[in-house]
């Protein structure tokens, strides 16, 4: 039925097309505000970045419209993805609180919208598909160099971040914040996890490209994204992190395992020895991470399983369509709920935060949808033989992956610096499966 609407449109308009420089190469538009997108998220505002999302949109609209041969081909896991979304539609409609629910809803609509309007771009443009990733490697490398110059100024902490009631004031980390807005360090730990596949895939890239010296930058630049990932103190991201090096040397085995074997054991044993070297000998390292096991003796953990328990009951009372989605939203239905001296503006879990939000069948739709998004990717990536788009699937999946894992514990998944690139993986993945969406080796 859209198609039929698109061809119509696309007749009636056909005019406007032959004559019009702008709808010719509307593509030369679209590509740059997709990577004004990337590169703002790192230091505006919320409401600016999607206003460059909207833009996006938009041009991806009217190059729907008015641009002839363009069609909208879902996958299954679209499919699974768009009951979602309808899903939600209803759950706002039944909310409570509409116009609170109805923000929540729009910055939705952004990121899905955003989602499509880059994977209908790459239909087209395949070929940028290294430019894209690389923007991102790009942030985040750069986010990096200023997690190491914020880390040699020990910054004092701007919010009560992490507990430090039973250790020695020396101790304590200097958890660097970055750029990002709102200057958060478990924001910022996020970003850089979810985005250091592509700095990591970067190299591997110009590996294959014969391209040493940008090889080895890239992984200088992975070096650099691992310290700062530590400095920020996030431990959601300490441990996504350690998930992102397991599912690249699980990936990676296809290519090094009968060939360069020893080679391949030698790069992983020094990894897991820095690591290990790293948690062993600095204290204040130590201690962090060690805090992720104390339970209810670190109040950072106490709180979260305090929001845990509120927001389990109110699921329970709002388990067919949620209250609506939407920070604001969950905030003032949170109060009915929470302990006395714990308010919070999120479920601190991604997954207890959609069924909280929207119910319990848009949770079974949105974990079908990424059930059947990895396994569509993690098939390509080992009976592909295209190593470039290999490469770019094995980035998007892992960072993907990484994401999801970090969003057990937090839900710094939900802001825009997250939601853009999260969705542009996604973008990527459903075009390297494709068919037809073989890059040239």
């Amino acid at each position: 039925m859209f198609n039929n609407i698109l061809e119509f449109s696309q007749k009636k308009l056909n005019y406007f097309y032959n004559n019009s420089l702008f709808l010719q190469n509307i593509d030369k538009f679209i590509l740059p505000f997709i990577m004004i997108t990337f590169i703002s998220s790192i230091f505006m505002s919320s409401d600016f970045i999607g206003f460059i999302g909207l833009i996006v949109m938009f041009l991806t609209l009217v190059k729907l419209l008015f641009c002839p041969k363009q069609k909208i081909e879902l996958k299954t896991f679209e499919i699974f993805l768009l009951i979602y979304f309808m899903i939600v539609v209803v759950s706002l409609f039944g909310s409570t609180l509409f116009s609170l629910s109805l923000k929540g809803f729009f910055k939705t609509f952004i990121y899905i919208g955003f989602y499509f309007s880059v994977s209908q771009y790459l239909k087209d443009n395949k070929k940028h598909i290294a430019l894209i990733l690389g923007t991102i490697a790009g942030c985040i490398t750069l986010e990096a160099l200023v997690g190491i110059f914020q880390s040699t100024l020990h910054l004092e902490q701007i919010s009560t971040w992490q507990d430090t009631s039973n250790i020695n004031p020396e101790d304590v980390i200097s958890r660097v914040y970055g750029t990002l807005k709102p200057l958060n360090p478990n924001l910022y730990g996020g970003y850089l996890v979810c985005g250091l596949p592509t700095v990591i895939g970067s190299g591997f890239y110009f590996i294959y490209k014969k391209m040493y010296k940008l090889a080895s930058l890239g992984i200088l630049a992975t070096l650099g994204t691992c310290y700062s990932i530590f400095q920020t103190g996030c431990r959601g991201a300490y441990l996504s992190m350690l998930l992102v090096f397991g599912l690249i040397f699980l990936l990676s085995a296809k290519f090094f395992w009968k060939t360069y074997k020893k080679i391949y054991i030698t790069i992983i044993s020094g990894a897991t020895f820095l690591l290990i070297f790293a948690l062993t000998f600095i204290h204040s390292l130590r201690l962090r991470f060690l805090s992720i096991f104390a339970m209810r003796n670190d109040s950072s953990n106490s709180f979260r399983f305090n929001v845990y328990h509120s927001s389990i009951e109110m699921f329970k009372d709002n388990w067919l369509l949620g209250i609506g989605v939407g920070n604001k939203n969950f905030r003032e239905i949170y109060g009915l709920y929470m302990k006395t001296g714990f308010d919070a503006l999120s479920a601190y879990n991604i997954y207890l935060e959609t069924a909280v939000e929207s119910g319990i069948f848009a949770l079974i739709a949105f974990l079908l949808f990424l059930i059947k998004l990895i396994y569509d990717g993690t098939k390509y990536v080992l009976t592909s033989q295209n190593t470039v788009n290999i490469i770019f699937a094995s980035v998007c999946l892992v960072s993907i992956c990484s994401a999801l894992f970090h969003g057990l514990v937090d839900t710094i998944f939900f802001r825009p610096q997250l939601q853009f690139i999260f969705w542009t993986f996604v973008a990527v993945i459903n075009n390297v499966i494709s068919d037809n969406s073989q890059i040239s080796d």
